[in-house]
């Protein structure tokens, strides 16, 4: 009885840390077809918060270490990147197999300011990511 009283007492005690919520996202382009550009779209998915603590603060630091945080944490996140010409109306991501049980999902995009900070996403199931002129907005779809 003992056992069992201490068995419930852990699971109430001991926090759990939530899956994230994400099932789809979708990114549309809402740039001049006739500009000549092209936006890259990072979607980061963080399985620990060690991990996720090593993700910097802004796109610019993010770019500036994209390989070699790539190379150093490895397994730890999934990384989905998409490239979205201008004017192209639609681009849906596939999703890592493992993307449910990721405690934070991050974007950064190319097409931001250099201090902008990763948008979180954690909590949308179903994201929308459009490119405009002055950045990317991201809403549930």
């Amino acid at each position: 009885m003992l056992k069992k009283a201490l068995t419930v007492l852990l699971l109430v005690v001991v926090p759990t840390q939530a899956a994230a919520a994400v099932e789809s996202i979708l990114i549309r382009s809402r740039l001049d077809p006739n500009a000549i550009e092209i936006t890259g779209i990072d979607v980061l998915f963080l399985y620990d918060e060690a991990t996720a603590a090593q993700i910097p603060g802004t796109k610019s630091a993010w770019y500036a270490n994209r390989r070699s945080l790539i190379r150093e944490l490895g397994e730890a996140f999934d990384l989905v990147s998409t490239f979205i010409p201008q004017g192209f109306d639609s681009a849906r991501p596939t999703l890592p197999e493992r993307a449910g049980e990721a405690i934070r999902v991050l974007i950064f995009a190319e097409h931001e300011a250099s201090e902008t900070a990763p948008v979180d996403i954690t909590e949308m199931p179903r994201v929308l990511i459009e490119i405009d002129p002055f950045g990317i907005r991201v809403s549930a779809e």
